[in-house]
């Protein structure tokens, strides 16, 4: 029996790796935390891995651990992992120990500033439909599958979301540069994270090294519409293919979209340039693993999307609710556009929460000026006591009405208000739109939608 031990393991990706470690069956899996919220806590009880206490206890970690593995919530000076360090253990972040795991698998990694969730779960989606195994890790839920991550003994494929934040409280790697794909995807590339990435060039480094190290003879899909993709193509190793996309052919009809494929039309769930552009990156990645365009679009078609990725929350009978993670600028843009693309006809109410500290920082706000310019109705909110918490300087609703350079722009800092404001509006033809990578300071956000659109 093989003991790996999770310091952190109340984390997004840290208990969703838990469980999937738990399901083979010569690990024994157990797991410390000082904090653990739903739906992690009930996840891990189900399974028996929600430790007793919380708290970190250093007697937990023991000579005879084949693995510690290290979550970001943890800190550098974190009692057990010092006890680790101490006994010479194997320490593993989170992307080293997918990676280890992996070593003899084929290699798909999606990176990119928006759209890596949901092309990563498009591909899992066809792969399921078509009955390849696969190992996985993916940054939401999608329907079909019981945990975010999986590793099985029997695949010889794996398919991750490649995240370019850091990798672990010691090492200040991007994630994504740990996975070395034999496929790579790429979706675009637009400045976030300015807390480690202080300057756009500095950012866009990182997605050149990501290319550089690809494993031999890789295969790199990207998104051609991208400029700054296309700079990186012009200096590929002379080993890597490079594939280029752009949005796929499609039309829209009565509100749905269609492919136009070859092999006749074919309804989607999904809709948007963005999307429709995650969807050629997902077919190429599938060709690469020898899965054809007819049997890609048969499985695509009934791909709904990847949860609170432009997810259908409410409908009423000439009304229509969605929610979307979108929180950077080139994601609401993309949202946005989506919606109106896809709804021409009604009227578009746009409400998003500033919640990163990319999004919080006073520097960085101008980089939102017209992302919500196709909206008929737009609404911004923000807690001051986030800012606060994440030590920045304070913001005003001005500053921020001036950022995104729309003098109709209503900004709200008490999510009640904000709340009170949209129970006031007439959902007559109107497609209602919460963007946030939060909960607008605690509201149910699906619950709300369904009681507005009645």
């Amino acid at each position: 029996m093989k003991k790996i031990h999770f310091i952190a393991i109340g984390g997004a990706a840290m208990h969703n790796l838990a469980l999937a470690m738990n399901e083979i069956p010569w690990y024994q899996v157990t797991g410390s935390d000082d904090e653990i919220f739903e739906p992690s806590r009930s996840r891990l009880a189900a399974k028996g891995l929600l430790p007793a206490k919380m708290g970190w206890y250093p007697e937990r970690i023991t000579p005879d651990l084949e693995a510690v593995i290290l979550g970001m919530h943890a800190t550098a000076d974190n009692p057990e992992l010092k006890k680790a360090q101490q006994l010479g253990l194997r320490i593993y972040s989170f992307p080293e120990y997918l990676y280890e795991q992996t070593r003899s698998k084929t290699r798909i990694v999606v990176g990119g500033s928006h759209g890596k969730t949901t092309t990563t779960a498009m591909i899992l989606h066809v792969l399921k439909h078509v009955g390849m195994d696969a190992d996985f890790m993916v940054g939401a839920q999608i329907e079909g599958f019981d945990t975010m991550v999986r590793l099985s003994p029997s695949s010889r494929v794996a398919v991750f979301e490649g995240d370019e934040y850091l990798t672990s409280p010691i090492d200040p790697r991007p994630k994504f540069h740990i996975y070395k794909p034999h496929i790579a995807v790429l979706t675009g590339i637009a400045w976030d994270h300015i807390n480690v990435f202080p300057t756009f060039d500095i950012y866009c480094k990182q997605f050149q090294m990501f290319v550089d190290l690809m494993e031999a003879q890789g295969r790199l899909i990207y998104c051609s519409d991208d400029e700054n993709l296309n700079r990186i193509v012009q200096h590929l190793r002379r080993d890597i293919i490079a594939f280029p996309y752009s949005t796929l052919e499609h039309k829209v009809v009565d509100g749905v979209t269609y492919a136009v494929t070859r092999n006749g039309d074919v309804p989607l769930k999904v809709f948007g340039k963005h999307n429709l552009q995650n969807l050629n990156a997902a077919r190429l990645a599938c060709l690469q693993l020898g899965i054809s365009d007819k049997a890609f679009f048969d499985a695509i078609k009934t791909f709904g999307g990847a949860s609170n990725r432009l997810e259908k929350i409410a409908e009423a009978k000439d009304s229509v609710a969605f929610r979307d993670f979108a929180h950077s600028p080139s994601k609401l843009r993309a949202t946005i556009n989506a919606v109106s693309e896809q709804y021409p006809g009604k009227r578009l109410v746009a409400c998003m929460e500033l919640h990163t500290f990319s999004s919080l920082t006073a520097d960085f706000l101008p980089q939102y000026k017209g992302c919500m310019e196709l909206a008929d109705v737009a609404f911004v909110y923000f807690n001051p006591q986030v800012v606060e918490h994440k030590r920045l300087k304070p913001i005003t609703a001005e500053e921020v009405k001036q950022a995104f350079g729309r003098e109709d722009l209503v900004v709200f800092t008490d999510s009640a208000e904000l709340v009170k404001r949209l129970h006031q509006l007439d959902y007559g033809n109107t497609a209602l739109l919460m963007m946030s990578s939060g909960n607008f300071s605690g509201v149910d956000v699906p619950a709300l939608a369904k009681e507005l659109l009645g």
